[in-house]
């Protein structure tokens, strides 16, 4: 077993920079569609509980009702999640993008149209479903597809278009909620998105890494899948590549068959080996991306610049493109500088941030109530390094660390993981506000950032200009 590297130096792969783009930007309208879906939805519950501007006669939603529209994409990511985790080497990335979309599509027309409340949050569930099968399967084809010198840049920009969209839905939403009805038309707007993902989709190639999967576990002919893999690879690198594709696909052919195993992952063989310590990583990881309190800090966003006396802090929505704006700045220095720096050195200084502002803004709920101005650096910190560290360099991790014959299974449970502690976080945020108060709570996600630190320190590996055999190789 070959001692895990901290530095490793892959071999550089010949590409077109116009031939990367597009199987990038099509899988990555998926993540752009769920981070619209967040930021329409805040703008959206205003104007379905409007007597005047919702133009429906349900609009007097109970706590129970608003819980489920704001939350039933959630519930279908989870879903979407578990599904993903039996479908994902049957279908294949491509294929399970290109049934994202067209979920994508129905959630959101099924929603803007509905005549009730339940037809609403069932369009919301299944939005959802395509939520969970697009997180899993965008960030699997972008690291299978993308050239190793630029996998990381174009895996962490898809992190990008998540907050990009999330900005997106907070403009829209706050052009259209003073419009009667306005809330149909911010889930309608969504839709030509995502046809044009499902179109693309449809377009790009399939990732040559499944299909070379498929052949050595005896799932078609090899010979054809071969053939297949290398006209693939040819569309997917452009002109650049050359006559090194046919090379290129029998490099990976050999590390593949040079594996221990080769058949497809049951449930149990998860949990054991190579798939456990990429699971305990990825896993690990994605679950320290939400218990250290994203979801409350942003809760917080608005009444901590509000008390700070900023105009118009007030207004929800326009505080919230302001943070927005913010998550979009320091998620494209974490892009440009992700494959030069590294994975580890982003994680360690972003999270060494995190513990910092979450410890000022207990101190600031506790001790320093006459000084507001903490709880905006303090704020501001926090979002700023989140979105160094856990925000982009956590969907990259998971992408890369788990081996190709587990990957769309590891990757399932991993998303499932992110979406679920999510939940957790989001629901249990209130009870234990009034439990324990905001600064003792804010005090224990910075001990859980602390512990983040630590198992960062230890347990990631450095996967910069590795190529993903050799991640499997050499790091686990």
């Amino acid at each position: 077993m070959q001692e895990p590297l901290i530095d490793g130096v892959g071999s550089s792969e010949n590409y077109s920079v116009a031939a990367a783009i597009l199987p990038f930007l099509f899988p990555a309208l998926g993540g752009l569609l769920y981070g619209y879906d967040i930021g329409a939805t805040s703008c959206a519950i205003i104007s379905i509980e409007s007597s005047s501007l919702s133009g429906i006669s349900w609009y007097d939603l109970s706590s129970v009702q608003i819980g489920l529209t704001t939350s039933g994409s959630l519930y279908g990511a989870l879903i979407g999640s578990v599904l993903a985790f039996n479908i994902a080497d049957f279908f294949g990335r491509r294929r399970e993008l290109i049934l994202a979309a067209l979920l994508y599509l129905v959630g959101a027309l099924v929603t803007a149209v509905a005549p009730s409340f339940v037809v609403m949050v069932i369009g919301r569930f299944v939005f959802g479903i395509g939520i969970g099968l697009s997180m899993h399967a965008a960030p699997m084809y972008i690291a299978e597809t993308a050239p190793t010198q630029i996998r990381g840049r174009l895996i962490s920009l898809k992190e990008f278009f998540i907050v990009l969209g999330m900005v997106v839905g907070y403009t829209v939403g706050s052009l259209l909620v003073d419009m009667v009805s306005g809330w149909r038309y911010m889930y309608g707007v969504s839709s030509p998105l995502s046809v044009i993902m499902g179109i693309g989709m449809w377009w790009l190639p399939a990732s040559p890494r499944w299909l070379l999967l498929r052949a050595i576990q005896g799932k078609g002919n090899m010979q054809d899948l071969k053939e297949n893999a290398i006209f693939c690879l040819c569309r997917l690198r452009g002109p650049a590549i050359g006559d090194s594709a046919p090379a290129q696909v029998d490099g990976i052919l050999d590390e593949l068959s040079s594996s221990e195993e080769t058949k497809e992952a049951s449930l149990g063989e998860m949990f054991h080996g190579k798939c456990l310590k990429a699971l305990t990583i990825g896993g690990g990881l994605v679950l320290f991306q939400q218990i250290t309190g994203q979801p409350s800090v942003l809760y917080y966003a608005a009444s901590i610049l509000e008390s700070a006396g900023f105009s118009g802090a007030s207004d929800a929505t326009r505080v919230s493109i302001l943070v927005g704006l913010l998550k979009l700045i320091m998620t494209a220095v974490a892009v440009l500088v992700v494959d030069k720096v590294g994975r580890r050195p982003l994680l360690l200084g972003g999270v060494s941030g995190i513990v910092i502002s979450l410890f000022l803004l207990g101190s600031y709920y506790i001790y320093l109530g006459d000084a507001p101005a903490v709880a905006v650096i303090a704020l501001l910190l926090y979002v700023g390094c989140y979105q160094l560290s856990f925000g982009p360099i956590g969907w990259l991790m998971i992408s890369e660390i788990f081996p190709l014959r587990v990957r769309g299974r590891g990757l399932s449970i991993a998303v499932l993981v992110n979406f679920g502690a999510n939940a957790i976080v989001t629901f249990s945020f209130s009870p234990l506000k009034a439990l324990l108060g905001a600064g003792v709570l804010f005090y224990g996600f910075g001990v859980i950032a602390v512990l983040s630190l630590l198992f960062i320190f230890f347990f990631i590996p450095e996967t910069k200009g590795l190529s993903l055999e050799e991640i499997e190789a050499k790091l686990l």
